[in-house]
């Protein structure tokens, strides 16, 4: 494991404790739109801060929230809380994203937790995708569901179309409302399909943990699953809206 994996595991670790002592109410307050082009909360630049203390060392970060912070080859694409309207709601599903470009522009780091339960999926460019939980030194392959039930569209509220279609097909889903994390979660899960602008902070680092499966990506439009026919059926439904 190197050494820049177990810093960003040492900043999740972090954050857990800090989350798990009970939200602070500063967290809660709205303060100017970052460099995503979403509004931040407190809660969003505390988690930044934390891990601009494990990671500035490593390279220029670029947050979701304050935008490009210190110098360096090396590029560190962060989300500091992925659904962070989910953490300030007290919905159950949220975490942080982080990806790594080295010099010559390839990613070849990428990190997604989940700070609710705890699991972590870890990408290098010497491994493969691994998952494994906060405060334990195990990990193994992700765990992979053969005939989900579910999948995950993420913006499906702005999206009642293909809502409609999905519907007709029969296709279940669930619209957790993170994005990084679901794609996390794309083995154990039938799909995963996000409608609208593709931004990096997003994607960086879950589309990273999503090697070989079948990943669709365009300008509007992102499809992950374990089954190449499935994944162009959505992209059918798409296109036939």
């Amino acid at each position: 494991m190197t050494d820049f994996i177990k810093a960003c595991i040492k900043a999740n670790e972090e954050i857990s404790l800090a989350i798990k002592e009970g939200f602070d109410a500063s967290w809660f307050e709205k303060t100017v739109v970052g460099a995503g082009g979403d509004v931040s909360s407190r809660l969003d630049l505390f988690a930044e801060e934390i891990f601009v203390k494990h990671l500035g060392a490593f390279g220029q970060i670029d947050s979701e929230e304050s935008g490009v912070i210190g110098s360096g080859e090396e590029k560190i694409i962060i989300d500091p809380i992925d659904g962070s309207s989910n953490a300030l709601s007290f919905f159950p599903f949220y975490g942080t994203s982080v990806a790594k470009v080295n010099a010559q522009g390839i990613l070849d780091a990428a990190v997604v937790c989940n700070l609710v339960n705890g699991d972590i999926f870890l990408k290098s460019d010497s491994t493969e995708v691994q998952q494994g939980k906060l405060f334990s030194d195990t990990f193994h392959t992700p765990h992979t569901v053969p005939h989900s039930e579910i999948g995950l569209f993420e913006k499906a509220y702005a999206n009642p179309d293909l809502v409609a279609a999905l519907g007709k097909e029969k296709l279940k889903f669930r619209a957790p409302g993170a994005i990084a994390l679901s794609l996390a979660y794309a083995r154990s899960v039938n799909y995963v399909l996000f409608m609208g602008e593709f931004r990096i902070y997003d994607f960086a680092a879950g589309l990273a943990l999503c090697e070989g499966l079948e990943v669709i990506v365009e300008a509007d439009y992102v499809i992950v699953s374990k089954d190449k026919t499935m994944a162009k059926k959505i992209e059918t439904l798409i296109k036939n809206r």
